[in-house]
């Protein structure tokens, strides 16, 4: 195996590591505190690392620096003098950042949920994960570092450290500070991610030249700022999507917000493997777009748009089918009641109709992204598919409570999917969009089969039937469905995208001896072709896309912090 292929096994199996305990520690919470008006409250402070993460982490530091230390090893200096410059610029503008978030605690709360009823609870906790403002901030700054020096271990397990460390906290402190815990866990998780790379990140130091050949130009830096703006902005939007739903959720029962939550982290399982699998096929996207070879740069599009959406609309049809059934095997112990397993499945099973455009999102960003110059249409898209959802959500939440926040979310960003795909043509390449309306409504037609056929075994199953045996039959009968429809509607529909797919791309990439694939979910690692003209994150030296999570929450393709 190359040392890319290495790379890219170690990252791949520390972020899946990471993003599993992730999920075992929505799992514990459920447990531990079901969901009510104190859960509600943790989340409402969630939002500031959920909201942090992809812009101090995965987005925009990693778009800004990596390009940055890049260019420094290039012509033989370290990044000793940039480290020396620029983080303690950072670490004191984020903590101003956090002090000011810890003063205005409650007017914070107040903004983001007016309705809350455990105000007092949530201002403790928004002060208790300000904190990631400069942790994250530093965790970013080290990772960014490391991947330019092709160093992916550390970085890739700084979410494994981080739950980690809250899964720690709840377990010592739960029982006597109850859901505060978690924020402590936060706060000590984000801690953990800088811990968990000082050692390496102190080694390329150490090895860096003391007196650099040419000194490090804020130019540099501006400039960077300037071309990640519009991804920064993208992110933004993209993440306000939780908050228009935890602003009008705020209004409704105590346990609303949490039931929407623990609906939204099954609900991205699929959407974030469909976008972990298509990432690996990104640099492909990048090269192609930068040899301005905009045929190929079309092909890949619609190829990896087929497996997305297969992949999605698939899973769609088997939460919409077995949502009970998920939901009780999952989260029906402890303080998580019946009448939760009940909320959050109807909830899940309207996110589920919005999970290809979720999925339709990211992919469509990215090929936005890999263009030479900064462009601000994903971002404008986004701020669309967002005014759509708070119009929605604020006309019916009163009405339909949680169920409507849920269908305007998805309608919100399947508008904004189909809206970026129309702009591909212009502005990308040469897509057929026809072609892509066809293929996507195949799958859909397949997945309205594939749905139909789960629901008839859940209801010959029958209530009395074990959850899991309901999720082990309906699983196997509702993937034959799909996929014998599948064949039936278009055989060629996913062939050609298996012909060439991720594996092609990682043996590619390893025989050119090229390192974006040593992060898996990271485009911002590419580290090749340094000296094209483009801004950094756009495909060129240093190259990048957002969300990560990423999301995460999305964020794109990132692991869920």
């Amino acid at each position: 195996m190359t040392s890319v292929g290495r790379a890219a096994v170690l990252s791949g199996v520390l972020i899946g590591a990471g993003t599993g305990l992730g999920f075992v520690r929505d799992l514990v919470m459920a447990h531990l505190f079901g969901a009510s008006a104190g859960t509600d409250a943790f989340l409402v402070a969630w939002t500031i690392p959920e909201t942090v993460s992809p812009l101090l982490i995965e987005d925009a530091m990693a778009l800004l620096m990596v390009p940055v230390v890049t260019r420094l090893l290039a012509r033989g200096d370290g990044p000793r003098a940039l480290v020396g410059t620029a983080l303690p610029r950072m670490v004191l503008g984020l903590s101003a950042g956090t002090l000011t978030l810890v003063a205005a605690a409650p007017l914070v709360v107040d903004v983001l949920a007016p309705g809350l009823t455990e105000r007092g609870p949530a201002v403790q906790c928004v002060r208790l994960t300000a904190v990631t403002l400069v942790t994250f901030g530093v965790a970013g700054f080290m990772s960014a570092t490391l991947r330019a020096h092709h160093r992916f271990g550390p970085p890739a397990a700084i979410y494994l450290a981080y739950n980690a460390g809250i899964l720690a906290l709840i377990a010592g402190f739960s029982g006597v500070v109850g859901i505060t815990s978690a924020a402590i866990g936060v706060a000590c998780g984000s801690v953990l991610m800088v811990a968990v790379q000082a050692p390496a990140f102190v080694r390329c130091l150490r090895e860096s030249p003391a007196a650099p050949a040419s000194p490090v130009r804020d130019v540099d830096l501006r400039l960077g700022l300037a071309a990640v703006a519009p991804i920064v902005v993208y992110t933004v939007t993209r993440q306000a999507q939780v908050f228009v739903e935890r602003y009008f959720g705020s209004e409704l029962a105590a346990g609303s917000i949490s039931h929407l939550n623990y609906a939204q982290k099954v609900a991205q399982v699929p959407m974030v493997l469909s976008l972990l699998i298509v990432t690996v096929t990104f640099p492909r996207l990048a090269r192609a777009s930068a040899d301005g070879d905009t045929g190929q740069v079309a092909r890949r599009i619609r190829q990896d748009l087929a497996v997305a959406s297969a992949m999605v609309l698939a899973a769609t049809a088997f939460l919409v089918a077995f949502a009970p059934a998920v939901i009780k095997v999952l989260f029906e112990h402890g303080e998580f009641t019946s009448a939760d397993t009940q909320s959050t499945a109807s909830i899940l099973r309207v996110y589920a109709l919005g999970l290809w455009g979720q999925s339709a999102v990211g992919l469509a960003a990215r090929a936005f992204f890999a263009q030479k110059r900064p462009t601000w249409r994903p971002a404008g898209v986004l701020a669309v598919g967002l005014a759509v959802t708070a119009a929605i959500g604020g006309a019916f939440a009163a009405s339909a409570g949680t169920l409507a926040l849920a269908a305007a979310n998805a309608a919100g960003i399947t508008l904004a999917a189909v809206l970026l795909l129309r702009g591909l043509r212009p502005g990308v390449a040469p897509v057929a969009l026809r072609r892509i309306a066809a293929d996507v409504a195949r799958l859909v037609l397949t997945a309205a089969g594939a749905c139909a056929a789960g629901l008839l075994t859940a209801g010959a199953l029958g209530a009395g039937t074990p959850a899991i045996v309901q999720l082990a039959a309906g699983g196997a009968v509702t993937a034959a469905a799909f996929a014998v429809l599948t064949v039936l509607a278009g055989p060629g529909l996913v062939a050609s995208w298996i012909a060439v797919g991720p594996l092609g791309a990682l043996g590619a990439s390893g025989r050119r001896g090229r390192t974006e694939s040593g992060e898996i979910s990271e485009p911002a690692d590419r580290t090749d072709t340094p000296d094209r003209t483009g801004p950094p994150g756009e495909g060129g030296g240093g190259g990048g896309d957002p969300a990560g999570a990423a999301g995460a929450d999305v964020p794109l393709g990132r692991p869920l912090p």
